[in-house]
């Protein structure tokens, strides 16, 4: 008899978001940095925000703040600015997947979820009930 075992990661509102942002990126709906990202909210393409809550540009800040308000964007505080880099794919990762350098982001915009996973419903679901 084969027995199949499933492995299912217990998802966390961190580990999921992660993955939402890797399918973002690898479907090119994924905006990072100030720039790109007012411009991403500002065109009403941005369907989810991710902001580190330890930004130094307190302006640029209250102003994707607002952006995010006008257009109802849902906004996900993220701890630490290295943490919000690794998600959106921005560190640089050894052969063993440890983080070699890691780059820094306060703010990344998804225009596209790319595929449907439960990781997304997961998020959506998190960010509505917040």
């Amino acid at each position: 008899e084969n027995v199949v075992v499933e492995e299912t990661e217990e998802l966390t509102p961190m580990s999921a978001l992660a993955v939402v942002l890797q399918n973002a990126l690898y479907s090119d709906g994924l905006r990072r940095g100030f720039n790109e990202c007012c411009k991403a909210l500002d065109s009403k393409r941005g369907r989810m925000c991710c902001l580190a809550t330890n930004c130094e540009e307190e302006p640029l800040k209250k102003l994707i703040l607002a952006l995010c308000a006008e257009y109802d964007v849902p906004v996900v505080m993220v701890d630490t600015r290295e943490k919000l880099a690794k998600m959106a794919g921005l560190a640089k990762l050894n052969e063993d997947g440890e983080v070699k350098k890691s780059g820094k982001c306060s703010v990344a915009v998804v225009t596209d979820f790319g595929e449907e996973s439960s990781a997304l419903t997961y998020v959506l679901n998190w960010v509505k009930n917040q």
